[in-house]
């Protein structure tokens, strides 16, 4: 870098001793590959203490009730489901945020590149659904059809990590595609094949909260606070009609704008202005030095849309603490070897290692055979099929909707079918691609 290029670069912010801990710790949260490790350690911890001698506390723990209320008004659910209708709401959100982004400004906006991850995302859950209920119509887990329907992208994203650069560009394009794809329709799913009983009232209540969201982003409202608290009586609404509470997360995320209020240009000229008049001697005076930093201030935050602006804030708390909680609260299952063998766990496993490389690869080469989607240059069959691999993890989707749909043991077989079908899906997706694609250069 030339001197010249140095004085363009704005001068550094002062530091504090803490910055030295707090820099490497925010550095390593954003570091997507680090999450499927959390989420790794705290499923593996779960089954640990529920196999051990500790395991009546411990899975008896999420049952604790825990009660919100004001006066007469008072909510009572366990922990176990404050986290699961709760704290995946922001977790469904979030995924809201990404699925708008890439329509908006990513590979889904362009309907020629979108094809592809669609068609491979769409055979990746029909075939799964399909075989497991191949393998369980008319038994006790037919109502668990949707386990293995979608893919877990941090445990993907972590072990395309381990990869290296020996994964194309192309290829992480796809899978990351593939697996925002998979979401949507898993969303969909739980709205339409887990939803039993609706309170109409309390959905239109809802609707309602939704209309006037819609209507406060249409006159200019921008605080993230009055959003919160609207926020907040969606998913009540929601929660007490039925559809399932998560829902609102992801409706919320959907409308969240993906375009800044204020441009470059306007941030440029903003902050010159206010450069220009503070130089002046503005400084001297509290008051108009408080209204044009007050304007800086405004114009830099607004720059960034606001779904930029949650997604950057949100997803590590997403990844480092409410996945993991989540992973704690239904990881746990005791089981035994012959467990295995149950057919609940054969069948969630089957969709997984199965459905989800044959679905991903037959749907997606009949797309391209008819000229709908493109194979990407660098990419083969052989290496789609790795990538269909790797989408046979299902874990968070595939144990919250395992949740929705059995229970007893029913819900610890098919907990069992998770666990080991993720771990066989991505073990053998790493050898595949590792032998399928190319060592990078020396």
């Amino acid at each position: 870098m030339t001197g010249d290029e140095h004085s363009q670069l704005p001068r550094s912010l002062p530091r504090e001793p803490v910055d030295r801990v707090v820099e490497p710790l925010s550095r390593f949260l954003h570091v997507e590959a680090a999450s499927g490790v959390v989420l790794i350690l705290c499923a593996g911890t779960a089954l640990v203490l529920a196999n051990s001698p500790l395991a009546d506390g411990f899975l008896g723990f999420w049952n604790t009730p825990f009660t919100i209320g004001i006066g007469s008004l008072e909510m009572s659910h366990s922990l176990k489901h404050w986290i699961n209708d709760g704290l995946m709401a922001i977790f469904f959100f979030v995924i809201g945020l990404e699925v708008k982004r890439e329509a908006v400004i990513g590979e889904l906006r362009d309907p020629r590149r979108a094809a592809l991850p669609i068609a491979a995302a769409l055979g990746g859950m029909i075939a799964p659904a399909a075989i497991y209920l191949w393998l369980q119509l008319g038994e006790a887990g037919q109502r668990g059809w949707g386990i293995p329907m979608a893919t877990d992208i941090a445990f993907v994203v972590g072990c395309m990590a381990l990869l290296g650069s020996r994964v194309p560009l192309s290829l992480r394009v796809v899978l990351l595609s593939i697996a925002i794809a998979d979401d949507i329709g898993a969303i969909l799913v739980i709205a339409i094949g887990y939803t039993e009983t609706i309170d109409t009232t309390a959905l239109l209540l809802g609707v309602l909260g939704v209309g006037v969201v819609v209507a406060m982003a249409r006159v200019g409202v921008r605080s993230i606070g009055v959003y919160l608290v609207m926020g907040a009586g969606v998913w009540l609404a929601f929660h007490e009609s039925g559809v399932h509470a998560t829902i609102a997360g992801v409706v919320l995320g959907l409308l969240t704008p993906a375009r800044s209020w204020v441009s470059p240009g306007l941030l440029g000229e903003t902050v010159q202005s206010a450069g220009s008049f503070l130089q002046g001697g503005g400084w001297d005076s509290p008051a108009a030095r408080g209204a044009a930093l007050r304007q800086v201030e405004t114009a830099a935050r607004e720059a960034v849309s606001p779904l930029e602006r949650l997604e950057t804030r949100l997803h590590p708390w997403v990844g480092f603490a409410i996945m993991p909680v989540f992973a704690l609260a239904n990881a746990g299952v005791t089981f035994e070897i012959s467990d295995f063998g149950n057919p609940i766990a054969v069948a969630s496993a089957a969709g997984l290692v199965i459905g989800k490389p044959v679905g991903i690869v037959c749907v997606s080469w009949l797309a391209v055979r008819l000229g709908l989607a493109k194979l990407p240059e660098d990419l083969d069959w052989g290496v789609m099929a790795g990538a269909g691999m790797l989408a046979g993890i299902g874990f968070t989707m595939a144990l919250f909707i395992a949740g929705l749909a059995l229970d007893g043991g029913a819900l610890d077989a098919a907990k069992v079918g998770i666990l080991g079908g993720s771990a066989v899906a991505g073990a053998a997706g790493m050898a595949w691609l590792r032998w399928r694609l190319p060592a990078p250069a020396a």
